[in-house]
């Protein structure tokens, strides 16, 4: 991709701009990413990289690198990501991810949207009901970031099929609503060697922890598998409004990217995060 002609078309593209804090910065705009693109017939993520890698800031990374750093921008246009759910939990996690710019999202999800999805779920709207889920999410990610490669399966997660789906993810994230399947891909993840992002809601709360290879957590949380538990927690009883959510993926999607950007203060292995909207409390509970 990379020759003399263009880089002296990205030079000639770039402009100095002052950030608010009144710092100077090389920007790339949207329009000439695009471009750039199509006259050197490569794709808009290899164009950004090339741009942060000499100094030049994409324009709507602009207000991300002040925290993830110009390194960790790069990072994140580098890694793939799997997101198993892509309802309430899933559908703002990917939203997220798109927006940071993790430049490969894997989504797996079998179900449609239906009338009880509109109090919570971004990616339903009335318009798309019954329509697959899954292929909402690819919809959405390229119509927010078309320098994101998204690859959308219809099917539903499953033991047979999980490592296969997600070979080569950097990390995955549990977005499910059944303990059944968060047991299979956290034995997935386990085959792949990768992290998981365990979340889970009900009614006001959400919990949240990183599950490292090798070390499990789920049946420290939930009880053995053999002991048959619930297949389905509280959230059958006290439902999920539309707040929680959008709060607990948030969390996921930030504990995600600190990960992926080489960030300090990831959660540890053997810690879960609980947060309870209703009360304004957080608990940090050791497990493992």
């Amino acid at each position: 991709m990379v020759n003399d002609d263009f880089k002296r078309v990205l030079n000639k593209v770039s402009v100095t701009k002052t950030n608010p804090a009144g710092e100077e910065y090389t920007s790339l705009s949207l329009a000439a990413s695009k471009e750039l693109a199509k006259k050197n017939g490569c794709s808009r993520q290899q164009v950004e990289i090339y741009a942060l890698e000499n100094g030049v800031v994409p324009e709507r990374y602009q207000r991300s690198t002040g925290t993830v750093g110009i390194e960790g921008q790069i990072k994140l246009l580098k890694a793939t990501v799997g997101v198993v759910g892509a309802g309430g939990l899933g559908g703002f996690v990917l939203e997220l991810l798109a927006r940071m710019g993790v430049g490969r999202l894997l989504v797996v999800d079998d179900d449609v949207f239906s009338d009880s999805n509109l109090n919570r779920q971004l990616l339903a709207h009335e318009k798309n009901l019954d329509l697959p889920k899954a292929g909402a999410a690819e919809k959405r990610i390229s119509e927010i970031n078309g320098a994101v490669a998204v690859k959308a399966y219809c099917r539903r997660g499953e033991s047979s099929n999980l490592p296969q789906l997600f070979e080569g993810c950097d990390l995955v994230i549990d977005c499910l609503d059944n303990l059944s399947s968060r047991y299979d891909l956290e034995e997935a993840c386990r085959k792949l060697n990768v992290i998981m992002i365990h979340g889970a809601i009900a009614g006001f709360m959400g919990q949240l922890a990183v599950i490292r290879p090798g070390k499990p957590l789920l049946e420290s949380i939930y009880g053995s598998r053999s002991e048959k538990a619930a297949d389905r927690g509280a959230e059958v009883t006290l439902g999920n409004p539309a707040t929680t959510p959008a709060m607990l993926a948030s969390w996921q999607a930030n504990e995600a990217v600190k990960l992926l950007a080489g960030l300090d203060d990831v959660l540890p292995d053997n810690i879960m995060v609980m947060i309870d909207l209703q009360s304004g409390h957080l608990h940090r509970v050791e497990i493992g």
